[in-house]
């Protein structure tokens, strides 16, 4: 395991260890949770991100694709 240092303002330390205490887990552990839950955050952000991207694009084709179908729609067949 790497060794991380930082620096923390007084006060998020102090509800580090708060909350570290109420939980009854050491600091770096709390830590450790803490940075777990922010990149699963950050990767579940751009999940949506990309499927919302993706999805205007099928819907940009698929408008495309509606439009094809009512310009044969109602052409007879030969």
């Amino acid at each position: 395991m790497t060794t991380l240092s930082l620096r923390l303002p007084d006060e998020l330390l102090h509800e580090v260890e708060t909350f570290a205490e109420q939980m009854h887990i050491p600091r770096a552990a709390y830590v450790r949770k803490a940075l777990e839950q922010m990149n699963a955050s950050v990767a579940a952000q751009r999940r949506r991100t990309r499927l919302m991207e993706v999805s205007l694009k099928v819907r940009t084709e698929s408008m495309l694709v509606n439009a094809e179908f009512d310009e044969i729609e109602d052409v007879p067949n030969a």
